[in-house]
């Protein structure tokens, strides 16, 4: 094991440092974001996206592909990260939640629909003073 260690021990050491980077990323940005989503964020149906309204259409194609690299690199990440040390499964969850594929907006509403994810998310908007997630189909 020592010899491993000694071996690969540049590889481990940027591992760490990558887990822990994504950790404290996912611990400042996930209570920020859902307590600036508005109340109505997964109620309804299919949303349309405003991402990048504003934008030339080259700049939306940009953002839309910067998204989709970025996500699907953090998902291998996360992957290496199950059985390397780091937060793999809150890697890959944050990489899914970039990337756009068809039926996400349905994983999201089941995901958040659960009981304890709910009332966690709902839990930090209360102590921000905000209104709870409204659910379900509107």
């Amino acid at each position: 094991m020592m010899d491993w260690i000694r071996t690969f021990g540049d590889a481990v050491r940027w591992g760490v440092g990558v887990s822990l980077l994504t950790l404290a990323v996912a611990l400042a940005a996930v209570p920020l974001l859902v307590v600036r989503a508005p109340a109505d964020y997964f109620a309804g149906g299919d949303r349309a996206t405003s991402r990048g309204a504003g934008l030339p259409p080259v700049a939306r194609a940009f953002l839309l592909v910067g998204r989709n690299v970025l996500g699907c690199l953090l998902i291998a990440a996360g992957v290496a990260m199950l059985v390397l040390p780091g937060q793999g499964v809150l890697t890959i969850l944050v990489g899914t939640m970039l990337v756009d594929f068809p039926g996400k907006r349905r994983l999201e509403r089941w995901i958040v629909e659960r009981g304890p994810v709910l009332r966690a998310m709902n839990w930090l908007r209360e102590r921000a003073g905000r209104e709870p997630f409204a659910v379900g189909r509107r």
